[in-house]
């Protein structure tokens, strides 16, 4: 997966010395454990996963997290770290010692409402906007929900890497596992988990049995046995981010069939102009940053049941492209990846200016976590 995260910790590279301290893994090969394992993800972007034993209680296992993450940074040149980035509240439980410069806390979901939450995710989460200097929101729901919690809340929607999907704008050569799938192809990319409602799906599914429905991503959180069987529906498995655009430019058209519930309360999907960068139509369910971001403005067509999905897509289908994505474009060159982080890293700038901190004259490490 590249989304949120790897867009902006590549780029943020460029300034910093980025470290990235994963959740940790719990692999049944207990030699050796506890250790980290280290790779590069991206040019000066260093990936830190830690492998812990996993009869280990929570107690022991924060303070190994605890111990592995000061050694990794006593490694690092450059002094204390400039930049903490939080993605998850979580990670406080075992580095809430650190005093870096700055602390971030990127807010990309209300991960509290998720399946298999933490209970104590909400406690920590007030413990993380107490230290937080500066908090960004993924979305305007969750803005709305969190700017009345810290003085310093900011949106920032995602980004578009609109170079990366152009090229499905153009015939390409079409992947071997979905070649001989009719059309229409209606497709998915991302992660499959409890945020899918897997029941519209076969539903739709059912009602045009002669539609392709093409699933990309790996399942996650869920059985995979309670996915829709059917022969229309074809579940293609996780893939490399360069090959996306070969799939789109294959496709009728882009779905996003989430469920409405907790999770998906306060979502806003990446994958939305990512779908219209690749020149691909795009019907959703109606969830509200969808809606009220690319719906309202006639950019992707919303259906909150079977029966109106299948509607809304054969609509959006029959639409000529020049009739929408002019549009769109004028939509996706005002939310790049760089600007985003070009607007991200000036208010951590101003941040360090406020505690007297310059994080310019060396490449000052940056830890997410």
């Amino acid at each position: 997966m590249f989304q949120r995260p790897q867009h902006l910790l590549s780029r943020a590279a460029a300034s910093y010395r980025v470290v990235l301290f994963e959740e940790p893994l719990f692999p049944q090969d207990q030699a050796g454990l506890p250790r980290l394992d280290l790779r590069e993800m991206a040019p000066g972007v260093q990936v830190a996963t830690p492998l812990l034993p996993p009869d280990w209680d929570e107690g022991r296992r924060d303070a190994a997290l605890r111990e592995l993450l000061d050694d990794l940074l006593a490694g690092q040149a450059g002094g204390p770290v400039a930049v903490a980035w939080y993605y998850t509240p979580m990670m406080l439980s075992f580095s809430g010692h650190l005093q870096p410069a700055v602390t971030v806390y990127d807010c990309m979901d209300e991960l509290s409402a998720f399946r298999g939450a933490s209970q104590g995710m909400q406690l920590l989460e007030r413990r993380l906007m107490q230290r937080a200097d500066l908090v960004f929101t993924g979305g305007r729901s969750l803005y709305e929900a969190k700017r009345g919690l810290h003085p310093s809340v900011h949106l920032f929607a995602s980004g578009v890497n609109a170079d990366h999907f152009a090229p499905a704008r153009q015939p390409q050569e079409d992947p071997a596992d979905q070649r001989d799938l009719p059309h229409p192809r209606l497709g998915w990319f991302g992660v499959v988990d409890e945020r899918m409602d897997l029941d519209l799906l076969r539903a739709a599914a059912e009602r045009r049995p002669e539609w392709s429905f093409v699933m990309l991503g790996p399942v996650v959180k869920i059985d995979p046995a309670s996915l829709p069987d059917l022969p229309n529906i074809h579940w293609l498995g996780m893939k490399g981010h360069g090959s996306l655009p070969g799939y789109l430019a294959n496709w009728d058209a882009g779905i996003m069939p989430f469920a409405l519930n907790e999770s998906t309360r306060f979502i806003s999907p990446t994958k939305t102009p990512e779908y219209l960068a690749a020149g691909v139509p795009v019907v959703s369910t109606p969830v509200a940053d969808v809606v009220r971001d690319w719906g309202e403005d006639g950019l992707v067509a919303i259906a909150s049941d079977a029966e109106g999905f299948v509607a809304a897509a054969e609509a959006t289908m029959a639409r000529p492209r020049a009739e929408w994505l002019p549009r769109a474009d004028v939509r996706l060159a005002r939310i790049s990846w760089d600007g985003v982080w070009a607007g991200m890293d000036a208010l951590i700038h101003q941040a360090h200016a406020a505690r007297g901190t310059d994080p310019s004259p060396t490449p000052a490490t940056s830890l997410t976590l």
